[in-house]
């Protein structure tokens, strides 16, 4: 009999996952199956897990199990329809969404229209709809079949990044003449860095690790690179805005210590390196209450600032072009490592989770 393979997180200790085989359902009228080939496993995708339960994630809720205490954990990437009894989609066909770390899935689409379709399964319609929706490869006028791999690596990061810059330039800053970035070395961070690369103000400051110094400083899209250590010596005269990627509960309060009277903003971006809940963190800081981004909320007052096309344009433009600065072959800022089978990838997702993970690396889970 056919099967599905499922790799399932324990919520309670991400690192620990589980292999579950299940009998291949049989579609219904108005379902698809979709094969899953290739998934970006990402810091991203930890954070979202770590965080999975706060209202307006719901991470596990995309492709709940119906085991206590365990999560079908979601990632970005791409899968082929191998079965289809809806209208509009054909066997064969590819699609860039976001897909359970899994073998198969059973959709439901629905709005099957020329860009793709929604899923439409009851569980998922109280959920972000920016992640509900996959879209044809065909018709993806961002998509280069040999740009794959770094299309679902970066796009998802990127869209935050870019939608991030775009956020805080919206805002003017909020009065800032400095923007301080934690966890520099990350994908996310750095990305934001690029898409605010055309303005030379506010000044990029890097805050990062010692070991990651070097590469930190390679990369020219911040004005400046600090260690973690080295955090005190930044004027703390200056008006700044902390983008916080790292979600270090010392660190952002050292951050709010150091900056007190000019800490004009504090946004919670991201945890690449603590999955410490915000919450437990934000009393009693001087300064701003730190806030958290989300990204779909600025990508909605943009679709109605410019139009959802006019959105989409200026993002793949934007989003090509960070693609060819990070797989430059001459001077890469990032270089794929493909892991193959599941196996490997619950060692990729210890790895993530432990935090063992060289930034100038991006990691595939191959699955088809």
């Amino acid at each position: 009999m056919p099967t599905l393979t499922q790799l399932q997180s324990d919520k309670r200790a991400l690192h620990h996952t589980r292999l579950v085989t299940l009998p291949l359902p049989g579609l219904q009228p108005g379902e698809a199956l979709l094969k899953i080939d290739r998934l970006a496993v990402t810091s991203n995708n930890i954070t979202y897990a770590a965080f999975g339960e706060v209202p307006h994630l719901r991470y596990w809720d995309f492709y709940p199990t119906q085991a206590e205490g365990w999560g079908h954990m979601p990632a970005w990437g791409f899968a082929e329809v191998v079965a289809t009894t809806v209208e509009g989609l054909a066997v064969g066909e590819r699609f860039y969404g976001f897909w359970p770390v899994a073998s198969h899935v059973v959709m439901q689409p629905v709005r099957v229209s020329e860009r793709g379709f929604y899923d439409g399964a009851p569980h998922r319609l109280a959920l972000t709809s920016a992640y509900n929706q996959y879209q044809r490869t065909s018709t993806d006028a961002a998509y280069r079949a040999d740009d794959e791999n770094y299309q679902m690596l970066l796009r998802p990061l990127y869209i935050t990044s870019y939608m991030l810059a775009d956020f805080l330039e919206d805002n003017d800053f909020f009065g800032a003449r400095q923007l301080v970035f934690s966890s520099a070395s990350s994908k996310t961070a750095y990305g934001t860095a690029f898409a605010l690369g055309h303005l030379a103000h506010p000044h990029r400051v890097g805050l990062t690790s010692g070991s990651n110094i070097g590469f930190v400083e390679s990369l020219g899209c911040y004005q400046q690179s600090l260690s973690y250590g080295a955090l005190e010596t930044l004027d703390p005269t200056v008006p700044t805005v902390y983008v916080d990627f790292a979600g270090d509960n010392t660190l952002r309060r050292r951050v709010h210590e150091h900056l007190r009277g000019t800490l004009m903003h504090s946004c919670y971006a991201g945890s690449a390196q603590s999955h410490d809940h915000l919450e437990l963190s934000t009393g009693s800081l001087p300064g701003p209450a730190p806030q958290p981004y989300f990204a779909p909320y600025q990508i909605k007052k943009r679709n109605a600032d410019w139009g959802a096309a006019e959105v989409t344009r200026r993002f793949n433009a934007s989003q090509r072009a960070f693609i060819q600065r990070v797989s430059d072959p001459d001077r890469p800022w990032m270089t794929v490592r493909e892991h193959a089978g599941f196996p490997a990838t619950q060692d990729l997702i210890e790895a993530l989770v432990h935090g063992r993970i060289d930034p100038r690396e991006g990691h595939v889970a191959v699955l088809g």
